[in-house]
């Protein structure tokens, strides 16, 4: 075998994959339409028949076609049966399953990259309609394995009925995404919506990273339902770690139902319940609250207010720094300024301090013994705590989204 020269990466430089091809193979003279990227790690007993499969089912979609194998470190002969059965093979050893798909995303040639494991589980055979939906237009093709049918033992009881069901749904709900199947690892992409994506996972969360990203951009993207097999050769997924490191990511993606949905719930919760004991002691439901609960309420609404303010920084980081689209902070841009927030956390300080040296003087006129509004103090050290988190904040978000701009740069 021969070495080519190293990848240069997948919209960011990524990349230091020698290619392998067989010496018998000459490399394919004129451009792919279809580029089929397959992700391997230790599979030798399949990874033939998919490389097979997949060069069967560019034939039958009538177009050119390539299949790319990014070997993931193996230790077996999977690298040299794929080359065997006519696939390009590129090594990637920084191991994980975006990490692949990266590498395998910055190889391929074709307009359209379809992606399929190395284990026999997806039809690879059958890609033709993944493609013909791309060519009509479609960005983003998921196949579906629940509106499909799932063979045998192909998937486990716990990943089909609740691991699959829940991830999903959870990108359903924390990203408006409209999917069955949010983890099917046959998919099909043209390569220009790919390089939109800007992609950036290594692990498994890459799958949920390419799907929520076509959303956000406002991709099209539509389903088909496929079959799913049973595996050849034993698993690599790890089903607890894996999952977590969905949530996880989602969750990071996600800084609005992470911190704006429950900083404002303990915000609302905790205003609501000051406002109720700001003048004294109520009964509520037969049971009297006072200063205890009262201090309570207080710890509610600074954690919450303190939530919410991580959320305006997360959010604030991700439009600026990483470029996420972000339709409020959209509006919001050239509106709101660093003053706006001094004005209007210095206001509440101003009203706060002046209510406690009230306090302060017509407690000291009574010699400092029993603070009689202990309720009075404890609100307005709580506006006091608020506008010093306004202040101080809208100095860190001036400082998140100044413009960095380095010696020598030009425009």
């Amino acid at each position: 075998m021969e070495r080519a020269p190293e990848s240069a990466g997948f919209g960011s430089g990524r990349g230091t994959s020698p290619v392998l091809r067989s010496a018998a193979l000459p490399a394919m003279s004129s451009q792919p339409e279809i580029s089929v990227v397959i992700p391997c790690l230790d599979e030798e007993e399949a990874v033939g028949k998919v490389v097979d499969q997949a060069l069967e089912g560019i034939r039958r979609s009538g177009r050119s076609g390539e299949v790319l194998v990014v070997d993931n470190g193996s230790t077996d002969r999977s690298a040299e049966i794929a080359t065997a059965h006519g696939a390009r093979v590129v090594i990637e050893r920084r191991r994980g399953y975006g990490s692949a798909y990266l590498t395998g995303l910055a190889e391929a040639r074709g307009s359209y990259v379809v992606m399929g494991d190395a284990d026999e589980t997806y039809p690879l055979q059958e890609l033709g309609p993944f493609v013909d939906r791309l060519e009509a237009g479609h960005d983003l093709v998921m196949g579906s394995r629940f509106k499909g049918t799932i063979h045998g033992d192909a998937m486990p009881f716990l990943n089909r009925f609740v691991g699959n069901p829940i991830l999903t749904g959870m990108l359903n709900v924390l990203f408006g995404v409209k999917v069955s199947d949010a983890h099917c690892g046959m998919r099909a992409i043209r390569r220009d919506a790919a390089e939109a994506l800007d992609l950036h996972s290594t692990g498994m969360e890459f799958a949920s990273e390419m799907v929520f990203k076509a959303y956000r951009r406002g991709l099209t993207v539509s389903e088909i339902p496929i079959d799913y097999y049973p595996r050849i050769g034993e698993s690599k997924l790890n089903r607890f770690g894996d999952a977590w490191r969905h949530v996880r990511f989602m969750l990071l993606y996600s800084p609005s139902w992470l911190y704006l949905v429950p900083g404002s719930i303990l915000l609302l919760l905790g205003v609501a319940g000051m406002l109720v004991l700001a003048t004294g002691p109520v009964d509520v439901f037969g049971r009297t609250w006072q200063i205890h609960t009262m201090l309570g309420f207080v710890a509610l609404t600074l954690i919450g207010a303190q939530v919410i303010q991580l959320g305006v920084f997360a959010r604030t980081y991700a439009r600026v720094r990483i470029g996420e689209h972000d339709p409020l902070l959209d509006r919001l841009e050239g509106k709101v300024r660093l003053e706006h927030g001094l004005l209007a956390g210095g206001l509440l300080v101003l009203l706060a301090v002046a209510g406690l040296v009230a306090i302060g003087v017509e407690w000291a006129a009574e010699g400092f013994g029993e603070l009689g509004r202990a309720y009075e103090t404890a609100l307005l050290a709580t506006m006091l705590g608020l506008g010093i988190q306004v202040v101080f904040g809208a100095f860190f978000l001036a400082l998140l989204v100044m413009p960095l701009r380095r010696y020598g740069e030009t425009r």
